[in-house]
Parts: C-alpha cells; sequence; structure tokens
C-alpha cells in the first residue's frame, strides 16, 4: 500500500509539472515599461528574461505565485550582461520565485537594502531563491548611511552561488530579519556565496553577515549557513554576528579576514568544519562564545593573529540576570576536536569587569589539539574557568596553570595533508580536526563569469611615466595615469596654480632626489577623492606660493562624504614653509574619510604653523576615527607649530580594531608650542588601541599627551629621549587608577648645552 501511493504521489507530481510545463510562458522584456506591463500576467513555471545592457534607476518587485515544480523565473539575458545602475533595487514578494543572472555596479540602492526578500512588512517571500547575482561596491555616497546589501525575510528562501564584493557605507552586508513570526523559525539557507573585500569601515556597522537582532536573540532561527568563502570581509570585530537560536554554520572559508564568527546572542547553535586562514596577517581571527549550548566542534584555524575579543578562540564572561542586549553567561558549550596551529590568542573569561562577571559554566573544551611553531603558549584566563571541564587536549607548549590540568603536552611533528591543512605526523593522536576535513576552494563559490579580482591596487605596480618640469604636464599626467602608475618628475620648480585631484592609485616620485620642488596657489596642492591612493616620493614640497589664509593644507582628503579608503605615503621628502598663515596643516582629514594606512618616512619637516597630520574629525565620540595604522618613522621635525599627529577616537563602542600608532626613531626640534595647539602636546592621542613611541629624540617640545578610553588600549613608550621637554602624560578616562601605558628606558634632560 505503501508503494503504491509513492507511486501515485510520483504521478501527481509529474502530471501537475508536465501541466506546468505546456502552460508555462517566457517573457522577454527590454524596458521597465514593458516588465511592468508583464509582471500582473506571470503564473507558475513562467519566466521574465531581461534583455543585456544597462538598467538604470530600475526598482525591480518580482511578486508572484509558483510553485515547488515550477517556480516563476526572472533571469537576464546572458548571465553578467544585465547591469542594475543608479538607484536600483530588488524586492521578491510572494512564492517560489528565482532570480539569477544580474549585476549591480555603479550606484547604491533607494531603499534600505539592495535585495529584500519582501516587498514591505505585510508582503513576504517564502520559499524563494537568488542565485547568481553580483554586486559589486554598490555604495551609498554617504558612508554613515545605513543599508543591507541582501535582507532575508519570510521562510525557507535560499542565498546561494553569488559574489558580493567592497561594501564600504555603513550596514550589514547581509541580514537575516526576525522581526515578524513569518520570519522566524525561517530556514533559510545560506550557501556557496562569495563574500569579497570589506574594508575596514572604522566604526562599528561593519559586519558581513548578521542573523538576528539583539531585540529577537531568544529566538530561534534555523538558518544554514554553509560552504561559503569569506576573503579578506575587514568590516568590524563581528565578520558573523549571530543574534538568535539553532543556527547552523557549516564548512566556510575565512581567508585572511579580521574579525571573527561571534555567537553574540541566541541559543543552541552549531558551528562546524569552518577552515581558518591567517597567514599572520593583523587582526585575524576565529570563533567568539557567549550564552548557552553553544558546539563548536571540528574547526581548523590558522596564523591568527587577533586578540581580545577577536581572538583565535574565546570564551567570554557574561552579565549576570544580562537584559537581552547585553552578555549572556555562557552555559553548556561544548568546545571539541578543533585544531588551533599558530593562533597567537585563546582567551578564556574574556571581557571579564565590574559588570561582565557571570563565569563560563557547564562547559567542556575537549579533545582539541594546540600547536604553535614558537612554543609559545596562547592562553589566557581572565577570571574563574572552573565551570569549564578541560580534558583531553594535546597541546606542544605547557598552556598557564588555570587550564594545564586538562592538556597533554607533547614534542608534536606536524606534516600538511592533501586538504592542506596542518595534522600531527602521528596518527594516534586524535585530538583536533579529522583528516577527511574538506576545505572549499574559492573557485568552487560564487560565479564563474565574473572575476574575483584582488581588491587593492599597490603603488609603483603600473607604468613609469616620464614628466617635464612644467605644472602642466604634471598635472595633464596625473589625469591620464592608471591605477598603479609612477610619475617621474624631471628636476625643476612645478608651481601649481590648481588643486590635484587623486582619484586613482599613483605614485609621484623626483627623478632627482628633493631637485623636483612643488609649490602651490591653491589651499592645497592634492585631495584625496574615492578610488584614490597617492605616494609621494623624493620631491621638496613648499608653501611659500600659497595664500596668505588661515587653514591651508598641503594634502587633505576629500573635506566630506568619501567612501572608499585611502592610502598615503610620504617618503624621502622635504616639506617647507608651510607658515604663510595660522595653521597652515601638512595633511587633514575630511570629515567621514578613512585611511587603510598612512606612513611618513624619512622625511625633513620644517616651519610649520600647523599639524603634520590632522586626524580628528570625528569628535562626536560615536566610535568613528579617520585612519587605521599610522606609520611616522626616521623623519625630522623643526619649528611645527601644532602636533607631528592628532589622531582622535572616541566613544565606548568596542567593534574596531584601531587606531595603530607607530612611531619610531624620529627627531623634534620645537614642536607643539602654538596657540592654536589646544592639547599642548607633540603628539597628542585619544581612544588609540596600540600605539609604540620608541628611540625617538624630543627637544624643546610640548610632551607626549596620550588619552586611554576603552578596549584596553596598549601604549608603550620606549628608548626615548627628552630633552628640555615635559615627560609624557597619560590619562585614563574610563577606568579608575594608574594609567596602563608602558614606559620604559626613557631618559629626561631638563637642559642641554645644544638647546640653549
Amino acid at each position: 500500500m505503501q508503494l503504491l501511493k509513492s507511486k501515485m504521489l510520483k504521478w501527481f507530481w509529474l502530471l501537475g509539472f508536465l501541466t506546468c510545463s505546456v502552460a508555462a510562458k517566457e517573457y522577454f522584456v527590454a524596458d521597465q515599461q514593458a516588465y511592468q506591463t508583464v509582471l500582473p500576467k506571470l503564473v507558475a513555471g513562467d519566466t521574465v528574461v531581461l534583455k543585456n545592457g544597462v538598467w538604470r534607476d530600475f526598482e525591480i518587485l518580482f511578486e508572484g505565485q509558483g510553485t515547488a515544480f515550477a517556480p516563476i523565473k526572472m533571469q537576464a539575458e546572458t548571465k553578467g550582461k544585465v547591469i542594475l545602475s543608479g538607484q536600483s533595487n530588488l524586492k521578491l514578494a510572494g512564492k517560489y520565485l528565482q532570480v539569477s543572472g544580474l549585476v549591480f555596479k555603479q550606484g547604491y540602492t533607494p531603499t534600505s537594502a539592495v535585495i529584500a526578500f519582501r516587498r514591505d512588512k505585510d508582503n513576504l517571500a517564502f520559499h524563494s531563491r537568488v542565485t547568481e547575482v553580483v554586486i559589486d561596491n554598490y555604495n551609498n555616497p554617504d558612508k554613515q548611511e545605513s543599508d543591507h546589501w541582501v535582507a532575508l525575510y519570510g521562510q525557507y528562501n535560499r542565498f546561494d552561488h553569488n559574489h558580493l564584493v567592497g561594501k564600504r557605507n555603513k550596514g550589514v552586508t547581509v541580514a537575516v530579519r526576525l522581526n515578524s513570526a513569518d520570519s522566524q523559525n525561517n530556514y533559510h539557507q545560506i550557501d556557496h556565496n562569495y563574500f569579497g573585500y570589506r574594508p575596514v569601515f572604522g566604526s562599528n556597522g561593519g559586519e558581513t553577515l548578521r542573523i538576528g537582532t539583539s531585540h529577537f536573540s531568544l529566538t530561534d532561527s534555523h538558518t544554514l549557513v554553509e560552504n561559503n568563502y569569506f576573503e579578506q570581509t575587514n568590516g568590524e570585530v563581528e565578520i558573523i554576528s549571530v543574534k538568535s537560536g539553532k543556527n547552523i554554520l557549516r564548512g566556510n572559508v575565512f581567508y585572511e579576514a579580521r574579525g571573527t564568527l561571534t555567537l553574540r546572542h541566541g541559543n543552541g547553535n552549531l558551528v562546524e568544519d569552518n577552515i581558518f586562514i591567517g597567514n599572520g596577517v593583523d587582526h585575524t581571527g576565529g570563533i567568539r562564545v557567549i550564552n548557552k549550548d553553544q558546539i563548536i566542534r571540528n574547526n581548523y584555524l590558522e596564523g591568527l593573529t587577533g586578540y581580545r575579543f577577536g581572538s583565535g578562540f574565546t570564551i567570554m564572561n557574561g552579565v549576570p540576570d544580562s537584559p537581552i542586549n547585553r552578555y549572556h553567561q555562557v552555559e553548556n558549550a561544548r568546545v571539541e576536536h578543533n585544531s588551533f596551529i599558530n593562533v597567537q590568542h585563546l582567551q578564556l573569561a574574556a571581557g571579564s569587569d565590574a559588570e561582565r562577571r557571570a563565569v563560563p559554566i557547564n562547559s567542556q573544551l575537549t579533545d582539541n589539539l594546540v600547536f604553535n611553531e614558537a612554543g609559545v603558549q596562547p592562553f589566557t584566563v581572565f577570571d574563574d574557568v572552573s565551570g569549564i571541564q578541560i580534558t583531553q587536549n594535546v597541546a606542544n607548549s605547557a598552556p598557564v596553570a588555570a587550564v594545564a590540568h586538562g592538556f597533554e603536552v607533547r614534542e608534536l611533528a606536524m606534516q600538511r595533508l592533501d586538504n592542506g591543512l596542518l595534522y600531527p605526523l602521528s596518527e594516534q593522536i586524535q585530538s583536533g580536526v579529522g583528516r577527511d576535513l574538506k576545505v572549499l576552494k574559492k573557485s568552487d563559490v560564487g560565479v564563474g563569469w565574473y572575476p574575483k579580482t584582488p581588491a587593492i591596487i599597490a603603488f609603483d605596480s603600473g607604468k613609469a611615466i616620464p614628466v617635464s618640469a612644467t605644472p602642466e604636464a604634471l598635472m595633464s599626467a596625473v589625469v591620464q595615469a592608471e591605477s598603479g602608475d609612477t610619475l617621474l618628475l624631471e628636476p625643476g620648480a612645478y608651481i601649481v596654480p590648481k588643486l590635484i585631484t587623486i582619484d586613482k592609485t599613483l605614485t609621484i616620485k623626483a627623478k632627482q632626489a628633493q631637485q623636483s620642488i612643488l609649490s602651490f596657489e591653491r589651499s592645497s596642492l592634492f585631495e584625496i577623492r574615492d578610488g584614490g591612493n597617492l605616494k609621494l616620493d623624493g620631491l621638496t614640497l613648499s608653501g611659500v606660493h600659497s595664500p596668505d589664509a588661515a587653514g591651508n593644507t598641503l594634502l587633505r582628503s576629500k573635506k566630506w562624504g568619501m567612501v572608499h579608503n585611502y592610502r598615503l605615503q610620504v617618503l624621502n621628502c622635504v616639506i617647507k614653509q608651510l607658515n604663510v598663515n595660522h595653521s597652515f596643516d601638512f595633511f587633514a582629514t575630511g570629515k567621514g574619510a578613512f585611511a587603510d594606512e598612512i606612513i611618513l618616512i624619512n622625511n625633513d619637516f620644517s616651519d610649520i604653523s600647523g599639524n603634520i597630520l590632522r586626524l580628528n574629525s570625528e569628535i562626536e565620540d560615536l566610535g568613528i576615527y579617520n585612519a587605521e595604522y599610522v606609520t611616522v618613522q626616521n623623519n625630522r621635525f623643526r619649528n611645527v607649530a601644532g602636533a607631528i599627529a592628532a589622531l582622535y577616537r572616541g566613544g565606548t563602542d568596542e567593534s574596531t580594531f584601531g587606531p595603530h600608532f607607530t612611531f619610531d626613531n624620529n627627531q623634534l626640534k620645537k614642536v607643539g608650542f602654538g596657540k592654536r595647539n589646544k592639547q599642548k602636546a607633540s603628539v597628542f592621542l585619544h581612544g588609540v588601541q596600540v600605539a609604540n613611541i620608541t628611540a625617538s629624540r624630543f627637544e624643546q617640545s610640548a610632551p607626549i599627551v596620550i588619552e586611554h578610553t576603552v578596549g584596553e588600549p596598549k601604549s608603550r613608550i620606549v628608548g626615548n629621549e627628552f630633552i628640555t621637554t615635559d615627560a609624557p602624560e597619560i590619562t585614563e578616562l574610563r577606568v579608575s587608577g594608574p594609567h596602563t601605558a608602558v614606559l620604559e628606558q626613557n631618559q629626561i634632560v631638563q637642559s642641554s648645552e645644544e638647546s640653549r
């Protein structure tokens, strides 16, 4: 009887399929009006084909009622040849809909999402699929204007084999929303997607994937995140933020990705068979555990450098009786058969403080493998971890005492197997991941017809272009150059009458060191705009012809509205006479601009009436800042009224990595005493997370001023000379007690013959 029923069901399914196939129609549409005409006619099995070309300002509503065996489809005439630009987006509403082959680029969504699995809050998508779609740098020009690239609502939807790269404005790349009963217990599937480069955002709001929100965090989502590739998804400390329960995250690869897979809220999630490859890149992290009943098993983590909340592995402390949006206590976590290979930091009971004092309980850490080639143990324990049962783990170096009882310390010879992962040579060691663990390839995700190009164009990677010694030749060469090119300037004087805008990766270099002399007649010489990165090498830069007005800058970013991060390098240059009026800065950031790096090496600065680096435009204390890495090395500074660097990161947010400040082997004389230097500092750092000030000489200069805020900042002032210069001033603004900076091997001399 059961066999007869099964056969009858198959016949009914086949009959339904054949009936719909006969009735199904294909509509070829060439413009928006034609699409609007076709939309009401669509029935199960129909297909809409969009003509190849650029569809500008096209807000697509794709609505209908398909069936499991006859979905309604919308697809490109040729995959990748239908471009949605301008202010375009896509909304799906109904059942069994399928979209494929589209590309969103050269624009941004006018609504809250590029792709939304709903028409409005009452009309959602169910059993629908978006596959082989590209979203490429489709960003709102206001970096702080938030949107999602993909918002999943409804239930049983699938987002697969898509290519998403270059999310630069605020907002989660892909968000699973649980803000209605019809979107909870959704069983969505997110698989085989390529999540490409997402630059450091410089504040909260840069997650790549979020499942739920804190408001619905005790609700189950049942979302499957499987076999996706996350490459350099660097937005903030949470790459994936899980804020709901009963999700599965399996078989994903995180490649050189800054941040972690974070079980931020929600209970009963499963994290297994994932691969984290850091290659020693700064702030690459692994998994962070919070809440109840989490299972973390058979994950492979290698070459991760992150620490604190961005560590290779973190179990956090919670807040007693935590409100729904804070940190729930870790309870009944099972962490088993994971491999931690050359992972610098494994942190237990992290975040312990007066508020977060609920230690992990009823949890297990078992059968894990910890191996570090340097033989340095990676554990840091911040509180009582007796609530974690630690057994049958293997390590090649003795862990800290609080966890040592649960580890067998052995000499480990390692070998890399065909899957590219490191395992103990001895197969008798069963700790760590299984030898059959499969590693997803980048070629297996996304689409085959759209390139996965490098995110960053290197300086000096293009052509070398000679430039004759006239301002016209220089300005023309900048316009005509391509990203990666180097302009080689002939010796001579270049008095530039116009602002030179930089919107590509460009090197401007003197053919003979310091013999190409650039001055300018506008308020600035160079302005970096979206897409711009600038390297200056061996030039002489002078403000002698600048207008007699306050607030000039030799270099600046766009004053407002940059969405692309930029890089600035100044090497082997002479910078002088920036003093025609007060507040003449060498470099000033615009509001909202963000530098991945600013590097000053082996330059000579003299007679500056403002700051060298003014990086303090974000003063609202919202956790936003202007530069990730600032490096000042082997420079000479004389007669500078402002600070060498004024670097500011305000607020209490803990989701970012920087700023990082390196100041090494510099020589300062008469720096920081200008009457408009409000901090009266030669170097002013507020909220900087990592600062290293070393081997430098401060003579007749204002002191270093450092203000610590949140995030356990690390400041080192080591091996410096302070000649007729006050000692560094360090203040803790958020915690009581003495400052946490390290001051060692510094010499403080009140006067010298040379100074008199």
